[in-house]
Parts: C-alpha cells; structure tokens; sequence
C-alpha cells in the first residue's frame, strides 16, 4: 500500500511538474515519525506482488473485501505500462522516432538492486510491452547473465551508442552510471540513479 502511494503520488506530481523524488527527500529530512518508500517501474519479488492477495482471496470469503490490497495492486501493475508510455513520447519527442524497430537497452532485469532473482520482475514486463510495439530489446544485467533466448550485453561505449534509448528499471551498484550519461541519447530512468551524475550528456528523465 505505502509503496502503491508513491507510485500514485509520482504519477500525479509528474503531470504536476513536480519532481517526487525531491519531494521524498525532503520528507525523509523529519527526525522521526518518516520511513521513506521510492517510486519505481512496478513491484518484483516473491513476496509483495503476491501474498497480499491471499488475503484479499480470503477476506471474500467471509464476504468482505480488502479494497486497499486491491487498490494497491492495481496501481503497482499500471506502473510499466506508464514507463513504456513515458519512453514513447520522450522517443517522438526527442528523437523524433517510433519505438517500432528502435533499439532500446534495458539496465536490470532483477526485482531488486545486488541480486540475480527475476521473481515478478516489473523490467520483464517492460520488456513484452516494447517487443509487442516493434522495439528491439536487449538488455544488461551483471546479476542475470541469461534471460530467456537473451544473454546480457557488455554495457560499453560502443553499445550504448548503438541503442536509440537505455530504460534503467533496476539500480545495481556495480553499473557504470557515468558512461550511460556520457555516451546514451536518451535515458528512462526509474530508479532516479542519473541524479548522482554530473553533467550527462544523456537526455535524462525520470519515470
């Protein structure tokens, strides 16, 4: 539910103009009473896309409903949906291109930052809804070397150039943030990573 609300709070401030990630850290400067939740490109993981819905299963059968559970997996599952439509227009916008037959990297493919489990992974999700539209997707992942009839790519120079936009739906640690915002054209970020990096020349934005 916390985190359904900050994806729905990212949502509204974007049409808002205002950046929720700026926002969180604000909040997070009160001494006590704040535990900070982030945004991101959806829900992974074993745990959280799942379980709470057996509860919600149960509730319905004592005829009563969990309607935040169920509110909150809705806005969790929308979230892709939003960062393929993001990646879009900011493609027509900036490029002037269609996201049919454009190259498109997509940095981390497990649920969570420093591991290799796919469970639920919202990035595999992404990954569909470009292919549906015509996007040809390779990815890179120093934690999953195989994804399907996919290997994860070097992420070097040479790649990066090759790639009409680089979406980064997983944080890892050990990526090089620098060379993405020297040598990528366009970068989706959902993670707010390239925050941390001075002077890209990348165009940046957040999802």
């Amino acid at each position: 539910v916390n985190i359904a609300l900050v994806n729905e709070l990212k949502v509204i401030y974007a049409h808002m103009g205002i950046d929720v990630w700026e926002v969180i850290q604000a909040a997070a400067t009160k001494p006590y009473g704040y535990m900070p939740f982030y945004p991101g490109p959806g829900l992974g993981g074993h745990c959280i896309p799942i379980d709470p819905f057996y509860l919600s299963w149960k509730a319905k059968e004592f005829n009563t409903e969990a309607k935040f559970i169920e509110l909150a997996g809705e806005i969790n599952t929308q979230m892709p949906f939003l960062v393929v439509d993001k990646l879009v227009k900011a493609m027509n916008d900036n490029l002037k291109k269609s996201i049919s037959g454009s190259r498109i990297l997509v940095i981390g493919v497990a649920y969570k930052k420093d591991i290799d489990d796919m469970r639920e992974s919202p990035a595999l999700k992404l990954i569909d809804l470009l292919e549906f539209k015509g996007a040809k997707i390779s990815y890179h992942d120093p934690y999953v070397k195989k994804l399907n009839d996919k290997k994860s790519v070097e992420l070097s120079s040479k790649n990066i150039k090759l790639q009409d936009a680089l979406v980064i739906t997983t944080d890892h640690t050990n990526v090089d943030y620098e060379l993405i915002g020297k040598q990528a054209k366009l970068v989706i970020d959902t993670r707010n990573v390239m925050a941390k990096i001075n002077n890209p020349n990348a165009r940046i934005l957040t999802a």
